[in-house]
């Protein structure tokens, strides 16, 4: 495996050449100080994925509005002066990011300051990750290498809030904690939630999380807040499943088949299930901004479903760079038109008062029967709003529950509801098909047909 990940060395020259030529620049300014950080930087990349985090470090007296506009500023001129099509970014604060020949580059400004436990703002930990794993890693940098490429074939990589899983640094601290990649695996394969990893043995803060890693420069800080219960999970299955029978696939699984309108078609048949999705224009905001609140309004319209009677089996969501959509896959679409209305306890009278009174008079709008006691509790059974749930996902009522703010404006303007096959598009088809076929990364390792495992003494076996 490492033969096909580690970078090679034309890869390697060209990248720290041109690093060497940012820095410069950056040097050149008199104004900031350049410095190359990530995985680039500790020589722990992956072949053919040789991105470049060029950080500009501003003196820490300056303010947080000055590192702004002075760090942008700084960054657009090195951008023209290599004649590098760019584009801001904003996480904490606004960055470029450009393609310098070919080159992905990050040109982030940051505080230079004096220890990890002054920060001002996030990014100016990252210097501090660069210079504590470089003068530990070079004896595992294999290791690292095979680590990431686990985690990035199982599904589990990238701490962004879509993959919910493992970054680069965190693969690196876990790489030393446990002596290597068979370390790794072993300890993996027998995590439980709660697991706690401490290098330093500085923790200062109780965490929660399901993978609590402390970070060896910030005792406040879980290096693996990102990662979900799941993601974790599906790490320590892959790490359990590659002890017992290694093999390519744990490193290189083949791509994702193709799935087509008439593959959801067959698939939709099968399960007897209705499938529908709300599209609207990509809010234009960053992932680790738009994600949390596709999550977020996913869940309020699936409980807004819920209320009306309808039983969803499974949601999804996921976001393209000109339109999001969220997945809806319900056991029922056509209701009834008969709904039960839950009153106040018998016992409460000044509000069965109030409720006998709103459904006192027969004629009542949508007043099918009651009120009645039942329970306990006074009940009126009325004429349901929205038999399916089509209408009711085109009605005001879904603009009314708890969507996220970007989400909200941008439904607000125009969304669409989708039904059945027309869920399916070119631009969605691997996340529609990976929804419906719902399998765990080990899974999927196991049901590749003529998988081969490596012999015990580590060689392959013949062809």
């Amino acid at each position: 495996m490492l033969e096909k990940i580690r970078p090679t060395a034309p890869e390697l020259e060209r990248t720290y050449g041109l690093a060497s030529e940012l820095i410069a620049a950056v040097n050149e300014s008199g104004i900031a100080e350049g410095m190359m950080v990530g995985s680039v930087a500790r020589r722990t990349c992956i072949r053919g994925d040789l991105d470049l985090d060029i950080f500009m470090l501003f003196p820490p007296t300056r303010s947080r509005e000055d590192l702004e506009e002075k760090g942008i500023d700084l960054a657009r001129q090195i951008a023209q002066r290599f004649s590098a099509p760019s584009r801001e970014k904003y996480a904490e604060h606004p960055y470029l990011n450009a393609t310098v020949r070919g080159i992905d580059v990050d040109l982030v400004p940051c505080f230079k300051v004096a220890d990890a436990s002054g920060i001002i703002s996030a990014v100016d930990r990252t210097p501090f990750h660069t210079r504590y794993v470089s003068g530990r890693i070079d004896a595992m940098t294999d290791d690292v290498l095979l680590a990431k490429q686990f985690a990035k074939a199982g599904g589990v990589y990238g701490s962004d809030q879509m993959t919910e899983g493992f970054s680069g640094y965190l693969c690196e601290i876990l790489v030393l904690e446990y002596g290597g990649f068979s370390g790794l695996m072993s300890a993996a394969s027998r995590w439980k939630p709660g697991v706690t990893i401490d290098l330093e043995g500085h923790q200062a803060r109780q965490f929660t999380d399901p993978l609590i890693v402390i970070d060896p420069v910030d005792p406040c800080r879980n290096v693996a807040a990102s990662v979900s219960l799941t993601r974790m999970l599906e790490f320590s299955d892959l790490a359990s499943g590659y002890l017992e029978a290694p093999s390519e696939a744990f490193f290189f699984p083949p791509d994702p088949s193709s799935f087509s309108r008439d593959d959801l078609a067959e698939m939709l048949g099968r399960r007897g299930t209705t499938l529908y999705a709300v599209t609207f224009a990509t809010p234009p905001f960053i992932e680790d901004i738009v994600v949390p609140q596709l999550r977020k309004s996913t869940d309020a319209i699936a409980d807004l479903l819920a209320r009306n009677g309808f039983i969803v089996n499974r949601v999804s969501h996921a976001m393209g760079r000109d339109r999001c959509i969220l997945f809806f896959e319900l056991l029922t679409d056509l209701l009834p038109p008969v709904r039960r209305h839950t009153g106040p306890p018998v016992s409460n009278r000044e509000n069965t008062a109030r409720f006998i009174e709103k459904y006192i008079d027969p004629s009542a709008p949508g007043l099918l029967a009651g009120p009645f006691i039942e329970g306990g509790v006074y009940i009126v059974e009325l004429t349901r709003r929205h038999r399916r749930a089509g209408d009711l996902l085109m009605s005001d009522d879904v603009l009314k529950v708890g969507l996220g703010k970007h989400v909200r404006r941008a439904m607000e303007d125009t969304y669409e509801v989708l039904f059945g096959t027309d869920c399916w598009s070119p631009d969605f088809s691997r996340e529609i098909g990976a929804f419906i076929h719902k399998e765990s990364p080990l899974v999927k390792v196991k049901r590749l047909p003529n998988r081969e495992s490596i012999a015990p003494d580590g060689t392959w076996p013949e062809k």
